[in-house]
């Protein structure tokens, strides 16, 4: 076996697959990645199911070793400088490390999370099917708590597979949300106000819920409801008036108005959204929010047939040294050798 040592990782990295479903009604929360489509374009690159389980980084860099092995990995999600053994290397690719080398990420660029897959994916202990973490609860395998220097996996060597890469569309805009189910709670004016201004993430924000730094939203009746169930895109407004919106690692039932919820469509660009980034909501009707998941689904269903062989890129210093790399030069001095020129 081969093994991939986190050799340097920052905060907000773990292991997440496509969550854990099945026991909300015990107050488990379903976890999981908080880009699905990334998640699932990682692992479509190094041929394993869509949502199983990789490695989420979070928005910090974090270095990666090979070790008694060749291992293959994928790399989707934000974009942020890469390298192995100095060879840059894209996002959306996928690139074999050989034994002793490694794999070096910088700070994430204009999104938050970027997701390693592993061929022949991660093994653990599975809790309702799933490997995710959930830190605050102790849950996920194999290792129950975010990633940290010194962390093994042991993995499939690596095929023989040719480094591919994928077409993963760049989506942006509005955030699109259903009103409700709690809007009720607020005047016309407060919801106005809520879809009229810009809001930005908190930096005190995590994987349970993204503060939103924005005008306060006021309550009709007071920030406090008989506790009701949630789900991922809930966003709920509390006393102060700052909304929530409640993330992938969100307790499964909330005492707050909600005053309106992220269509499952959005919910990953949002989550990519970085700190202090400036965005807008938009409310569309529950038929829309349908149609658009039903889109999603179909570009989840469509990663497959988006890969294609990377084109080898490696820097070829001799045929430098015998290629014509002036192309057409001319001389100041003699005007026969300038562009259009014709002789006399």
């Amino acid at each position: 076996m081969s093994t991939l040592v986190v050799s340097q990782i920052g905060p907000a990295s773990s292991v997440q697959d496509g969550g854990r479903f099945g026991a909300q009604r015990y107050g488990l929360t379903p976890s999981g990645a908080m880009d699905k489509l990334a998640l699932a374009a990682a692992n479509s690159l190094v041929g394993n199911v869509p949502m199983a389980a990789a490695i989420e980084i979070g928005p910090f860099g974090a270095t990666f070793a090979a070790k008694g092995g060749a291992v293959r990995v994928a790399l989707a999600g934000a974009q942020r400088p890469a390298d192995v053994a100095k060879r840059p290397i894209e996002i959306n690719t996928s690139v074999t490390l050989n034994d002793g080398e490694q794999l070096t990420l910088g700070f994430a660029r204009g999104g938050s999370f970027t997701y390693l897959a592993i061929e022949g994916g991660i093994a653990g202990e599975l809790m309702f099917d799933s490997l995710s973490v959930n830190a605050r609860a102790g849950l996920g395998s194999p290792y129950p708590r975010p990633l940290q220097a010194g962390d093994r996996f042991e993995v499939t060597p690596a095929s023989d597979a040719p480094d591919l890469r994928i077409d993963v569309p760049r989506m942006s805009g509005v955030i699109r949300v259903v009103m409700g189910p709690q809007d009720d709670e607020f005047s016309d004016e407060m919801k106005a106000l809520f879809l009229g201004s810009d809001w930005m993430v908190s930096a005190t924000s995590d994987r349970m819920g993204y503060r939103l730094e924005g005008p306060p939203i006021r309550h009709l009746h007071g920030h406090n409801i008989v506790s009701d169930g949630t789900v991922d895109g809930s966003i709920q407004v509390p006393g102060n008036g700052s909304p929530i919106v409640l993330m992938s690692d969100r307790g499964t039932s909330g005492g707050y108005p909600k005053i309106a919820t992220v269509i499952t469509a959005d919910f990953g660009r949002l989550a990519q959204t970085p700190a202090g980034t400036p965005f807008r909501f938009k409310a569309v009707s529950v038929a829309e929010a349908q149609a658009e998941l039903r889109r999603y689904k179909d570009l989840l269903r469509s990663l497959p047939g988006r890969i294609s062989e990377l084109a080898n890129s490696d820097f070829n210093v001799d045929a430098l040294f015998t290629a014509n790399v002036a192309g057409h030069a001319v001389s100041a001095t003699d005007a026969t050798t300038w562009p259009g020129a014709t002789p006399d």
